[in-house]
């Protein structure tokens, strides 16, 4: 919510396969959005900074004005790292020098690969929370990088709340002793916090990219390695319970009598169309292939008209799902109970599925998110699953042993 105005502020995600112009599209979103009058922070979260080179103007750490409404920033992700790590490192940088190890090679050691990226996420949290934007547009990491960090919060979330508390417990009981053996190896109860931390920060930046404000834009060229990506990313965004509201298909050619561009439009076609078949109800826009390439914001800003025409770039736009379908539901049959979970474009054979405890584990083409079973679920055992419609359906049924009619 802007805390200016009291109104909903919006988010937008923009990510895709790594050179098919997703920053270009970001930009092209947010001047556009800028231009109709929305108060509107683009920031890049990609290590690979580009987004000052799209608007041409040097950018920093904090929002930077770039014009009326318009503000750009490139959050500084070894920053965002060092403050939220830096108690879990220095307690790691102590065991692996007492264990011989190198201190240059020990500082590298404790960088986590893409931590960076994920901890840039913070900053986005912060924004929505703290700042006076109406449109919040994200130059997110290209698709691989995105899905990872996306993934993260919830992956954290069970291992703070189901393993991490008796760690905590059993090293508080023995730490006099093990103190007197293994000096400061033992972790204190500040790295234990800086966790916990990390865990509370993370979680509220899923919250904020999973709440209904929130919009996923997939940005794509038509060509086969590239909507064969963009295919298999829909479902995993759906997996992890992020909502996409529409596609972009960059670099379009246009229809032309010179046999090269005739060829390549030709292909273009092909894979549009299964695009759009793809998508469903889902719009899908095009960004015709320029003469030059859109640097500046006069030039990003008609490109961004081009591409919404009418519409309001920062809200949910015409064909999309507005508040649902619901990605995850959990309803009453007539003998158990049916979970529902939106899985686009999945298929069978890229399908895993297990019951773990209280926990469902699904896999999707690599992918995996383990699911916190409701009360009642917990109480029931799997009788089936079907992947129909685009949903995976799994059907529960009361265990006599642990059901207990109201």
């Amino acid at each position: 919510m802007n805390p200016a105005t009291g109104e909903q502020m919006r988010v937008l995600l923009f990510t895709g396969k790594g050179g098919v112009g997703k920053t270009t599209a970001a930009a092209a979103t947010a001047a556009a959005a800028a231009a109709r009058g929305s108060k509107t922070l683009v920031l890049s979260t990609d290590p690979a900074h580009s987004l000052h080179d799209a608007l041409g103007v040097p950018l920093g750490a904090g929002p930077t004005e770039v014009d009326t409404g318009l503000y750009a920033m490139q959050v500084d992700t070894q920053a965002a790292f060092e403050r939220t790590w830096r108690e879990v490192q220095s307690y790691l940088l102590t065991v692996l020098e007492r264990a011989g190890v190198d201190a240059l090679q020990a500082e590298e050691l404790t960088v986590l690969p893409g931590a960076e990226e994920v901890l840039a996420l913070l900053e986005v949290t912060r924004q929505v929370t703290t700042g006076p934007w109406d449109l919040i547009v994200v130059d997110c990491a290209p698709t691989g990088e995105t899905l990872r960090l996306l993934a993260l919060p919830e992956a954290l979330s069970w291992y703070v709340e189901r393993v991490f508390p008796a760690q905590r417990r059993a090293l508080r009981a023995i730490r006099p002793l093990l103190s007197r053996v293994s000096g400061p190896a033992v972790p204190h109860e500040d790295v234990f916090d800086a966790v916990e931390r990390l865990h509370r920060e993370l979680l509220a930046v899923r919250a904020v990219l999973t709440a209904p404000t929130t919009s996923v834009r997939l940005v794509l060229t038509p060509e086969a390695v590239v909507v064969a990506e963009a295919r298999r990313t829909l479902t995993s965004l759906a997996l992890y319970g992020y909502r996409v509201d529409a596609l972009l298909a960059n670099r379009v050619f246009p229809s032309s009598e010179d046999p090269f561009l005739a060829g390549w439009a030709a292909a273009q076609a092909v894979q549009l169309a299964a695009v759009r078949a793809d998508a469903g109800s889902l719009p899908v826009l095009e960004v015709p292939y320029r003469a030059t390439e859109p640097v500046g914001l006069a030039a990003l800003t008609e490109l961004g008209q081009a591409l919404y025409g009418a519409n309001d770039p920062g809200v949910v736009l015409p064909g999309a799902p507005v508040g649902g379908p619901e990605l995850l539901t959990v309803s009453r049959t007539t003998d158990g109970f049916e979970l529902s979970l939106a899985l686009p474009l999945a298929r069978r054979s890229e399908l895993g599925l297990t019951r773990s405890g209280d926990e469902l584990v699904i896999t999707v083409a690599g992918h995996r998110r383990v699911l916190a079973l409701p009360s009642a679920l917990r109480r029931c055992t799997v009788a089936g699953a079907v992947l129909t419609g685009g949903r995976l359906v799994v059907r529960f049924e009361p265990d006599p042993a642990l059901w207990r009619q109201p």
